[in-house]
């Protein structure tokens, strides 16, 4: 009966009611705002380890009925923080959190501390969990991207040797460390107090006396003590800190992040699980035992037919699937191509200006020449590209990897002209499923079939640890590339090959394209948002297509310092200058494909934070 009227009268009138979940306390539950108080309360069990990655929540008619709440309140506070990013419903899986939120100052008893991210240690986040944004606010010239100009731009963050802390975000402040090596806790202290004055003798005795050690001429591992600390957060800032070599991306994949701005990333937990079991299963029930032998080194008859119909599809491209190679991605089709234009006589291939980093890379290794070619508005320029002298040229002309600039059709046409005077073009059709604002334009390949090598992959559309890419080449080059493959692998996994055919011919594969449009545009109009919020004085270029922004700046500050500050503060992208072999303004990379809304706002809160506190 005393309880029937404490339901009647509220919630809070009833002590020793609620959810054994996190000892949320009916009573705690406030008369208004019953959504925005579960919300808090769950994120910051996320932020201090409470609810660990991969945490099951209860289910939401459970947790209502603990609470005394209605269900709507709980789907609600659940809806929040997935849309944050935070925690994702799988079906039969239940609610599961995802990842961690920014929560610097929360005390161990569950309340926000102090605010404190200019005294956190490096890597520590945001002092705020910024909302997901919504709407999209073009900065000026998002669509347009201009000419390269001749900004400076940095390789090497000076920062490194100093002495002196310039500010705040170079200067990560330490704390008696406990047997562990981390900081020792501070019962019923926020976090922030974590560098107030020792305990004095009487709370603490001395340590017992240590004998001392003789002194040691300094050499390249012992060096002289100094009276300030290093300034530059080293580790996390390590692959910013030299010119990038051929480890540089192994490097910068291994660094911590809260937030992977990294570009190239897709979205991985949009894999179609289901749809690829289902093919799969429908694969081994009709395969024959003849099928698990060595295949042909040209891929599987049935995918190359599907990436034939695909092309025509979906590119334009008419192709035969005798004309199709099937590679581990557009990485060994550049690799095979080595060997093959070497021995047509071919030493240099020409790039991009502003261009793809990992693809000069893979020339460079096949010992190739790489003379660059300025890229404007309307694409690579041809002008500059005859002015080399190079017989070939590798581009991006569905969406310009970095600008996303699109080759306008003048600019085909000049192309063209020239691969017709006897130039080869290396096409790789980058990102070109993935647009948004613009309507589809053919490939190269569809226009001057015999002076294009068009290569495409699966890695941005699936994942890219399918290792599943093509490469259609002009006849005169096919045999040469087949004798290549067939030395460098045998030819890629034919169950793999299987499966995606089955999936391009159900029409599953177009499907999940439907589905990453409308992700991938929500998140990039989240980004675009916030870099008009946090960075109101830079330029968005490439926002009709592909899974990241470039954004300049006017600033007089290194983007390779920038990308060290804001990594050392767990925000991880690319500087633009790694993609630059000619001088340009600095600028950074951005991805948006992997990551929710509300975790690109912070992250590009916190890179407006510390592009402000570096100038």
């Amino acid at each position: 009966m005393d309880e029937g009227r404490g339901v009647q009268a509220g919630a809070g009138e009833l002590p020793g009611r609620g959810s054994d979940f996190l000892q949320l306390a009916a009573g705690d539950v406030p008369a208004g705002g019953k959504a925005e108080w579960l919300a808090g309360r769950l994120r910051q069990a996320i932020a201090d380890g409470r609810l660990a990655v991969g945490s099951r929540l209860p289910p939401t008619r459970v947790l209502a009925t603990e609470l005394r709440v209605s269900r709507g309140v709980i789907t609600e506070a659940y809806r929040r923080l997935a849309e944050d990013g935070h925690l994702e419903g799988r079906r039969r899986g239940g609610t599961v959190v995802v990842a961690a939120p920014f929560a610097p100052g929360v005390r161990g008893d569950g309340a926000p501390g102090r605010e404190e991210a200019r005294t956190a240690p490096a890597g520590a986040a945001l002092d705020r969990t910024l909302p997901g944004a919504r709407a999209s606010t073009t900065l000026p010239g998002a669509d347009t991207p201009g000419t390269p100009g001749t900004g400076m731009t940095g390789t090497v963050w000076p920062g490194a040797s100093r002495t002196e802390s310039p500010g705040p975000p170079h200067a990560p402040r330490t704390a008696p460390s406990g047997p562990s090596g981390a900081p020792p806790p501070a019962p019923g202290t926020p976090s922030s107090r974590a560098h107030a004055a020792p305990p004095s003798s009487a709370q603490c005795p001395p340590p017992p006396p240590r004998a001392p050690r003789p002194p040691q001429p300094p050499t390249s591992r012992t060096r002289p003590r100094s009276s300030h600390r290093p300034t530059v957060p080293t580790p996390p800032a390590t692959p910013f800190l030299r010119a990038p070599g051929a480890d540089v991306f192994d490097a910068l994949r291994e660094a911590p992040a809260v937030v992977d701005l990294t570009p190239g990333r897709p979205d991985l937990a949009a894999f179609p699980r289901t749809a690829w079991l289902r093919a799969e299963r429908a694969v081994l029930a009709e395969l024959s035992a003849e099928h698990f032998g060595y295949g042909d080194p040209r891929g599987a008859p049935a995918l190359r037919r599907a990436v034939a119909e695909w092309l025509a599809r979906m590119r334009g491209v008419r192709v035969e699937p005798d004309e199709v190679l099937i590679v581990a991605g557009t990485a060994q089709a550049l690799t095979l191509l080595h060997q093959v234009l070497r021995a047509d006589g071919i030493d240099a291939v020409a790039v991009e200006d502003p261009g793809s980093l990992g693809g000069l890379q893979h020339l460079r290794n096949g010992g190739l020449d790489t003379p660059p070619v300025p890229v404007d508005g309307d694409g690579v320029r041809v002008d500059a590209l005859r002015a080399t002298g190079a017989r070939a040229v590798l581009l991006t002309p569905a969406h310009q990897f970095p600008t996303g600039v699109v080759t306008s059709g003048e600019r085909r046409r000049e192309l063209l002209g020239w691969a017709r005077d006897g130039g080869l073009i290396l096409e790789d059709d980058y990102d070109a499923e993935h647009r948004y604002d613009r309507p589809p334009v053919p490939a190269l390949r569809a226009l001057l079939a015999d002076r294009v090598c068009y290569m495409g992959s699966v890695s941005k559309l699936l994942a890219p640890a399918l290792r599943i890419g093509w490469l259609v080449a002009p006849p005169r080059y096919r045999t040469g590339l087949v004798d290549a493959k067939r030395f460098n692998d045998l030819g890629n996994a034919v169950l793999p090959q299987l499966v995606l055919a089955g999936l391009m011919e159900s029409g599953g594969l177009e499907r999940h394209l439907r589905l990453l449009r409308r992700r991938h545009r929500d998140r990039r109009d989240a980004m675009i948002t916030a870099l008009a919020e946090h960075l109101p004085g830079g330029t968005v270029h490439g926002a009709a297509a592909g899974l990241h922004l470039t954004v300049t700046y006017t600033a007089d500050v290194p983007d390779t310092e920038l990308a060290a500050a804001a990594l050392a503060r767990g925000v991880k992208c690319q500087p633009l200058s790694w993609h630059r072999q000619l001088p340009g303004p600095p600028g950074l990379v951005l991805g948006y494909a992997a990551t929710a809304p509300g975790v690109i706002a912070e992250g590009v809160a916190l890179l407006g934070r510390t592009l402000r506190e570096l100038s």
